[in-house]
C-alpha cells in the first residue's frame, strides 16, 4: 500500500504538468478563452432626444482574475468610454462634428467591503475629479453593470448635424493602463488581462435627425 503511494505521489507533478500544458494547447486551439476574448459590443445605437443626439450602449465583458486580484489589492482601474461624430466629405478631410469621453474609476473599499464607481466627462485623479458622481455598490458585478450600461449618453447637438449629410459615429471602449501606478503599467503591460479594447463605427441615417 505505502509503495502504491509513493508511485502515484511522484506521478502527480507529472499529471499537474500535463494538465497545465493540455490547458495551454486548448487556448492555442480556441476552446479555452481569456476573459477579455469574449468581449462585445451588443449594442450601438443613436437616438434623437429633444435637442441633443443620445447614444445608447451594451457593453459584455468581464475582468480576468489579474485584473480583479489588483482590485482587491487596492489599484483603482480605470476605463474610458470615447465618442465622435464625423461628417463624411469626398473632396477633403472628414469633419469632426463632435467628440466627447466618460471616463470610470473602479475601486474597491476593504474597510466596507463595497465597491466605489466614479464617473466624470474628465479624467479622474487619485484625488477625485470635481465634477465626477461616485456610487457604492456591494457587488464587483453591480459596479460592472453599471459600466457596461452607457444609456442617455448626450454625444452631439442636433443643430450641429446635416440630415442630408453622409455622418457616422465612432465609439471606442477601452481599461486605460496609463492610470495606473507607473511600477504596475511596467508588470502588467504584457498580460492579456489589462488588454481590453472595444470599438465600433455607427452610421447616423436621416431618419434618426428629421
Amino acid at each position: 500500500m505505502t509503495a502504491f503511494i509513493t508511485r502515484c505521489w511522484k506521478r502527480w507533478p507529472l499529471a499537474l504538468e500535463a494538465w497545465g500544458l493540455a490547458c495551454v494547447l486548448l487556448v492555442l486551439m480556441g476552446l479555452i478563452r481569456p476573459a477579455w476574448a469574449a468581449a462585445d459590443i451588443e449594442q450601438l445605437q443613436a437616438e434623437r432626444h429633444d435637442a441633443a443626439l443620445q447614444l445608447q450602449v451594451q457593453l459584455k465583458f468581464d475582468l480576468g482574475p489579474t485584473v480583479e486580484d489588483a482590485l482587491v489589492k487596492g489599484v483603482a482601474v480605470h476605463f474610458v468610454a470615447e465618442a465622435e461624430v464625423v461628417r463624411d466629405r469626398w473632396y477633403w478631410y472628414d469633419r469632426k462634428i463632435a467628440q466627447v469621453s466618460r471616463y470610470y474609476r473602479l475601486a474597491y473599499q476593504p474597510l466596507t467591503r463595497q465597491w466605489r464607481l466614479q464617473v466624470a466627462s474628465e479624467p479622474i485623479y487619485a484625488s477625485g475629479a470635481s465634477s465626477s458622481l461616485a456610487q457604492t455598490y456591494e457587488s464587483l458585478q453591480a459596479a460592472l453593470d453599471v459600466i457596461r450600461r452607457q444609456s442617455g449618453w448626450k454625444v452631439a447637438d442636433m443643430g450641429d448635424m446635416d440630415p442630408d449629410a453622409r455622418q457616422h459615429l465612432n465609439y471606442r471602449f477601452r481599461l486605460d493602463m496609463s492610470q495606473l501606478p507607473r511600477p504596475f503599467q511596467i508588470g502588467v503591460g504584457s498580460q492579456s488581462d489589462w488588454s481590453l479594447n472595444l470599438s465600433r463605427q455607427l452610421r447616423i441615417t436621416p431618419e434618426v435627425l428629421r
